[in-house]
């Protein structure tokens, strides 16, 4: 890819996920402001602010009284979390990396890749670091596959392919997690809001189950004898085949879906329980059961590619699906409890960018010379 494509691929994506993030905050602003005026608190020159239905006040006041009044509105939520949520819901974050370190350790004993559980920490860390706060070149996926590829020798394709897999096992995971939750839900499952998230999600754990058996499984070649030319007829095809080649190992591995499926749900439910405490610490009184479908649904919708790290739809689907009826959640708390939540997020990529500049000589996690096609080849 050129460096005017690369540009342009990760600006637009940029602007997305600030125009949403603007407007979202936009929304609540003033949402805030309007909802203090029927409560008596707006005042303005010693005078209550009148916003009724039947008579309200010009629209860019009303933009004017948003970015007055909503922004303490929110600085006082976030500060209304209890001290001890936040700092369970930061040794949660930390408990879903640790699971995810075991899990990526399960995948890489399968090729043969024996990596110390302390290196594959440490790598893990910092690629946690890159996905959070590097937008263009390499990605947290392309320098773990690096790093764990110089920790074996080289072995390139097998590197790239453990990524890969522990990706793709993890979302499908998020995907049948945030599914099962739905008849669990169905009285939320009747919510426009949700209904339409729902079904996105059960489209998208149909499409990933799909190709999660065609990647493990195989034998889409002997049943349909044109689908090796139409593989080979799309980009980098070689390097596709060699993927779902090496993917083949997983698939017939005994008991290795099952146990990484099963860790993954695990995984999923701490990271639930993590908007749960931070939502308890905020006075929200949303339930567990219902996190348990919002949560994953919003997770796995934001990973589409439409705005860096999913910023700016997170918090959009997660202020929206707690806005339905049957939940009736504060936007300004729901928008909190997201910021919260990300930021647990952001505090062990700090311990990730912490253990890269301590340990980038030591093991050599530099970046020059890393290219993405030499990871890739």
């Amino acid at each position: 890819m050129s460096a005017a494509k690369k540009i342009w691929s990760t600006g637009w994506r940029v602007g997305v996920g600030a125009l949403l993030f603007l407007w979202i905050f936009h929304s609540i602003f003033v949402n805030e402001a309007r909802q203090q005026a029927k409560r008596g608190e707006l005042i303005v020159n010693g005078q209550p602010v009148l916003w009724t239905p039947a008579q309200q006040p010009p629209r860019l006041t009303q933009w004017r009284y948003g970015w007055e009044f909503g922004p303490p509105a929110l600085w006082k939520s976030l500060h209304s979390v209890s001290p001890v949520a936040l700092a369970v819901s930061f040794a949660l974050m930390g408990g879903t990396l640790l699971i995810g370190i075991v899990r990526w350790r399960m995948v890489l004993r399968v090729p043969g890749l024996g990596v110390p559980f302390g290196r594959a920490a440490e790598i893990s860390l910092v690629a946690h670091f890159f996905n959070s706060f590097l937008l263009g070149t390499a990605g947290g996926d392309v320098m773990k596959a690096y790093y764990v590829a110089r920790e074996t020798h080289h072995r390139k394709t097998d590197a790239v392919v453990t990524v890969f897999t522990d990706r793709v096992i993890g979302l499908w995971a998020m995907l049948l997690f945030a599914s099962l939750m739905i008849p669990l839900n169905y009285g939320l499952f009747l919510q426009s809001g949700l209904r339409t998230a729902a079904a996105l999600v059960l489209a998208m754990a149909a499409a990933a189950s799909i190709f999660a058996l065609i990647a493990f499984r195989g034998g889409v070649t002997k049943k349909w004898g044109g689908a090796r030319n139409v593989l080979r007829r799309l980009p980098k095809a070689d390097l596709i085949e060699r993927w779902l080649d090496s993917c083949r190992q997983f698939g017939r591995e005994r008991g290795f879906l099952a146990r990484t499926l099963a860790l993954s749900m695990l995984l999923n439910f701490v990271c639930v329980l993590q908007f749960f405490v931070l939502a308890r610490g905020l006075g929200m009184t949303v339930s567990l059961l219902n996190l348990c479908l919002v949560v994953p649904a919003v997770i796995c919708i934001s990973a589409l590619p439409i705005s860096p790290s999913g910023l700016g739809v997170r918090e959009y689907l997660l202020v929206h699906l707690l806005a339905v009826p049957a939940i009736n959640a504060d936007p300004t708390d729901s928008l909190s409890l997201s910021l919260l939540a990300l930021s647990g997020s952001f505090f062990w990529s700090l311990i990730g960018g912490v253990v890269y500049m301590m340990f980038k000589e030591k093991h050599h996690l530099t970046q020059s010379g890393l290219r993405v096609d030499e990871v890739e080849s």
